[in-house]
């Protein structure tokens, strides 16, 4: 029976025109060999797996070949390679630094450094994870490393760079390895594949190199792992269940649900993916990968950023379309919070599914209906509106901007999921209903603004463009903050009103608020809005005694004491 050699070491690059994905440093080190400019010594750093110790031998075994090829690789011929390949070469000497890392092990490396070479032209040794040196054997090899005999060659390997000491790093050339990439890495497991006689789906060869995460061994190792499960023939759905990954089709299920606002259907996918035995906090780490692809995919300019195959890619193309860049953003920002609390929930199963109900509830603006009514769509709690607590008014974000051509719909009792939860007041607590208004920025007559517009807009289309206010204001942060937890309310056909939390978010306003107004209207293609800034105003407020009915209160003027308070396990005393 022929022995079996892993495909890491059967396939393992001879020549620097076999190393994939580090083509630079490949050419950069031949035309050293070239040109005869080498240097004393090298420092190869990167991540795992991408090439290092590979390329340090075969640059040791290029360098003290005794007959050369044109292309500047080894013969294999010569007794020096024949000596290398046969692993008794007293040229090149190898070193692990993890296991001989003490002042004792570089004195006697010091001490072989002196004695020549006996086939070829130069000594080299390669110490492999050099980090792992204390700091004696830095120091010991110091002087050595500085000024070595002119035949001695030295290439130091690392995964940790920034370990090895600065005085080490001075008197090395450093080569900074990178990652292999998705395309390499699934170019190189088809080579090895077509030599094995294996036939492998590529979309399973592109989950066994995002699993290898730009390292070639283990990309290689996994493979090996595949083969010795599935035989020749290796299906997506068998390396998803073998290498223990989620389906990539329940990411764009659960982004469907998500744009279509279904909150069940989000929950019975997240169920599912527990019920196979997935980890909630993966998921949504996966779950936000998937949403930074689809992103990317939005422009073409940033398409070539996925880092998969043209199948895939051409469905984030597509599912990029159903989505807005704001709703994206959104829902990124939701998934990363939920991500951060994650680690320290106490119930990481419902702070998992409170991140997708507001995915879900996420602003979207939605196309209008023949009858005259937008698809209805939520705001999260973070960017409603103040609401009037004595006002008997139900404000549903699925309102359309009243024109002369589309009437407004009229609310039925049925109670509508979509509306905004109005905030529960306490008996103390009394807003008044009529707060005084001012007019914002009226717009000029049509002699100075050119011809009047008049361009219908959804209540969703002005609060998209609101939301896009900040990026037209950098640097002014109170405003953009104003901008990010108010939203205006549309009150007539020209008439909106942004109801601020106190006069001095009233005044700070006013500074801009005839640069915001003609940013709107510009946007929206309609002059004749016009917008009132008005300011809840609290009388007849009853002191909180105890300690209750203060947090009560403060919980009542801002409701991310609540969610604060429940986050970090908070206790009224």
């Amino acid at each position: 029976m022929e022995q079996y050699i892993v495909s890491a070491r059967k396939y393992r690059p001879t020549t620097f025109q076999s190393v994939v994905g580090q083509k630079n440093l490949t050419e950069t080190l031949q035309n050293a060999i070239r040109q005869n400019h080498l240097a004393h010594a090298y420092l190869f750093c990167g991540p795992r797996g991408v090439g290092k110790t590979t390329c340090a031998r075969i640059f040791a075994k290029t360098i003290n070949c005794l007959n050369p090829t044109d292309t500047l690789d080894a013969c294999n011929a010569c007794e020096s390679c024949v000596a290398f390949n046969e692993q008794r070469s007293f040229n090149i000497h190898e070193l692990d630094a993890a296991s001989n890392n003490s002042v004792e092990d570089i004195r006697a490396l010091i001490q072989e450094v002196r004695i020549p070479p006996q086939i070829g032209k130069y000594s080299v040794y390669i110490i492999d994870e050099v980090h792992m040196l204390s700091q004696g054997a830095f120091n010991a090899l110091l002087k050595t490393l500085e000024e070595p005999p002119s035949y001695v060659i030295f290439i130091l390997a690392t995964t940790e760079k920034h370990k090895v000491l600065p005085t080490i790093l001075s008197r090395c050339q450093v080569y900074d390895f990178q990652r292999i990439t998705v395309r390499d890495t699934i170019e190189h497991l088809q080579y090895v594949a077509k030599q094995e006689g294996i036939t492998v789906e590529e979309q399973a060869l592109a989950v066994v190199a995002e699993k290898a995460d730009g390292g070639m061994r283990d990309a290689l190792s996994i493979f090996d792992q595949l083969v010795a499960f599935c035989g020749n023939t290796i299906s997506y759905s068998q390396a998803i269940e073998v290498l223990n990954v989620l389906d990539s089709d329940y990411y764009f299920r659960m982004e469907q649900a998500a744009l279509q606002g279904n909150v069940p259907q989000a929950m019975l996918l997240f169920n599912e993916v527990l019920q196979k035995g997935f980890d909630a906090g993966q998921f949504v780490v996966g779950l936000m990968q998937h949403l930074r692809d689809v992103m990317m995919a939005k422009d073409p300019a940033t398409a070539p950023l996925l880092e998969t195959t043209d199948s895939i890619r051409s469905r984030f193309v597509e599912t990029a379309k159903l989505c807005t860049a704001v709703w994206l953003f959104d829902a990124l920002d939701v998934l990363n919070t939920c991500d951060v609390q994650y680690r320290t929930a106490k119930n990481k199963r419902l702070t998992v599914e409170l991140a997708l109900v507001k995915l879900c509830r996420i602003l979207k603006p939605g196309p209008a209906s023949p009858q005259g009514e937008a698809t209805a769509v939520s705001v999260p709690k973070e960017q409603q509106p103040v609401a009037n607590a004595n006002a008997n008014v139900n404000i549903q974000h699925s309102q359309l901007t009243p024109t002369a051509n589309i009437q407004r719909p009229q609310p039925t009792p049925t109670a509508n999921a979509n509306a905004i939860p109005t905030v529960k007041k306490l008996p103390s607590l009394h807003l008044n209903a009529q707060a005084a208004t001012a007019p914002v920025a009226a717009p000029k007559p049509e002699s100075e603004e050119g011809p009047q517009q008049n361009a219908p807009f959804t209540i969703e289309r002005l609060r998209e463009v609101w939301a896009g206010l900040g990026e037209h204001f950098r640097g002014e942060d109170r405003l953009v903050a104003m901008i990010r937890t108010h939203y205006p309310v549309l009150k007539s056909d020209t008439l909106a009103e942004l109801r601020l939390t106190n006069p001095w978010q009233k005044e700070e306003f006013g500074k801009f608020g005839k640069q915001v107004m003609d940013i709107v209207r510009r946007e929206l293609g309609n002059n004749q809005l016009k917008l009132q800034v008005s300011v809840a105003e609290r009388k007849d407020v009853e002191t909180a005694f105890t300690a209750e009915e203060k947090y009560k209160l403060l919980a009542t003027l801002n409701p991310a004491l609540s969610e604060m308070k429940s986050v970090l396990g908070m206790v009224v005393e």
